[in-house]
């Protein structure tokens, strides 16, 4: 729920004011993606996968949905940018193991 409300922050923030959420399961897992038309994010950001120093009062977003989600995937330019996450679904267990 953080990495898909960082995504969802960014958006507004950055976005120009609103988003597009999208969520589905698929194939054991879950997929959050959040779509924005801003003016998109540059390529030396997207390749920055450095924590943010502790005092940084921004650009946390980012580095906390890779980090809480076991893939990421981001598409950005002039027109806007879509960031995919998706997070591994545990299994089911059997009826009566709780």
């Amino acid at each position: 729920m953080l990495a898909v409300n960082e995504l969802i922050t960014n958006a507004v923030r950055h976005g120009g004011g609103r988003g597009r959420l999208r969520l589905w399961q698929h194939v054991g897992a879950i997929v959050c993606e959040v779509a924005d038309h801003g003016g998109g994010i540059s390529a030396q950001r997207l390749g920055d996968r450095s924590r943010p120093a502790p005092d940084t009062a921004g650009g946390w977003g980012l580095w906390l949905a890779r980090e809480l989600s076991d893939t990421m995937e981001v598409e950005s330019g002039p027109a806007g940018t879509t960031v995919r996450i998706s997070a591994t679904l545990a299994a089911p267990r059997p009826a009566g193991t709780d």
